[in-house]
């Protein structure tokens, strides 16, 4: 890894070049070093960029890759599945409308493709030509995917107790996947351990990852006639939609596209918890399982950077139990969405947030849905088995 640059305020007031930064210590280093953290350990970010207007958007492209002029770098050929330009579905949830942004219908079943279609198009860029990767499923599968269709050899590290039908997914791209036993954390920990010495293309981790997700808030914002929503609803686990969200609407917001961010409304399942409990100033619960795998992280590498971006926006979070968990999948099933449970754990928020105040009568309220019940077939079967055929 290069040599640190300290941070400095330059004399001259014109922007500097876009940089990795870690805005824990100011640190930075140029976009051209292979790395994905900073030397004291601590996550990276890139720069903050000028965003786009309406006349920047490449309207012939048919993916996320229309809003390429909002990278940090010119990627002349991408590495697309044809990701983005998912659905956006209006649907009455309780006595108002809410937009449901159906995520699954990106190429792997889940929005992890934005953030694995930009990061691994670098990576193809530079001549990586393998890496490793930590999952709960969905990032995991996701980043296999991307990896076969750069040629680019990958390993997947995930928990013991991931969705077969998530195994078996990133397998079928030619992955090589190592289940390991414990939890999430002890997946990530074994996969820092042998990034020494494979490129560690964690979707966590890597700066790139995130300008990939930032394209959901420039697609809502194209989606709703070039304005933002008023609320945006997700679920967190490492919290990357959350993220997204904050640097591209912040970006919209640095161009004058925009008049406000949109709130940040969050949802985490209460069986793990620890964004929600920091955000709110409270001792993390103890952790059990949660239908929700996919949230189920116990030390969010960005937690402090998460927690802002809810405050910046003026959001909120919220915790779920289990019950409304399952609840909220068999309510969006009975609408036509098949939602698996972590994604449903922003639905079940919606009521929540509703009674806080936090969604008023007459907003635009965006809830995402991040993947596919098909992504966790074995969780869905005992969510449903128990039902009994209307017809």
């Amino acid at each position: 890894m290069s040599k640190v640059q300290p941070e400095s305020r330059p004399a001259d007031p014109r922007p500097t070049a876009p940089h990795y930064l870690d805005e824990r210590s100011g640190a930075r280093y140029p976009l051209t070093d292979p790395r994905w953290r900073g030397d004291d350990g601590a996550p990276l970010t890139v720069s903050a960029l000028p965003g786009i207007t309406r006349e920047d958007v490449d309207t012939g492209t048919r993916s996320l890759w229309r809003y390429r002029a909002a990278l940090p770098l010119d990627i002349p050929a991408p590495v697309s599945l044809g990701e983005g330009l998912t659905p956006l579905v209006e649907k009455a949830w309780g006595e108002a409308p809410v937009l449901f942004k159906l995520e699954w219908f990106s190429p792997t079943g889940s929005f992890k493709d934005r953030g694995s279609s930009v990061m691994i198009s670098l990576l193809a860029q530079r001549g990586v030509p393998e890496v490793i990767e930590d999952s709960s499923g969905n990032g995991g599968a996701s980043v296999a995917a991307y990896c076969a269709a750069a040629g680019i050899r990958a390993t997947i590290l995930a928990p013991a107790s991931t969705s077969p039908a998530k195994v078996l997914q990133a397998r079928a791209y030619g992955a090589r996947v190592e289940l390991v036993p414990g939890d999430r954390d002890a997946t990530a920990a074994e996969t820092l351990r042998r990034s020494a010495r494979t490129y560690y293309a964690g979707h966590n981790w890597h700066p790139f990852f995130l300008q990939g997700t930032k394209t959901l808030a420039y697609e809502l914002w194209e989606d709703l006639g070039f304005t933002a929503p008023d609320n945006v609803v997700t679920v967190a686990g490492a919290g990357s939609t959350v993220l997204g969200c904050d640097l591209g609407f912040s970006e919209l917001l640095a161009a004058g596209q925009i008049r406000r961010r949109p709130r940040l409304l969050v949802a985490q399942p209460a069986h793990c918890a620890p964004i929600h409990a920091a955000f709110h100033g409270e001792p993390a619960a103890p952790f059990a399982p949660t239908i929700a795998e996919g949230a189920a992280i116990r030390a969010p590498v960005r937690l402090p950077e998460v927690v802002r971006a809810v405050r910046r926006s003026d959001g909120d979070m919220a915790a779920v139990p289990e019950d409304e968990i399952a609840a909220a999948a068999r309510r969006l099933a009975a609408m036509g969405l098949y939602a698996e449970p972590t994604s449903a754990t922003a639905a079940a928020a919606i009521d929540v947030f509703r009674a806080r105040g936090a969604i008023r009568p007459g907003e635009t309220t965006v809830v995402l849905l991040t993947g596919s019940g098909l992504k966790a077939a074995t969780t869905m079967s005992a969510l449903f088995t128990d039902r009994k055929d209307a017809s």
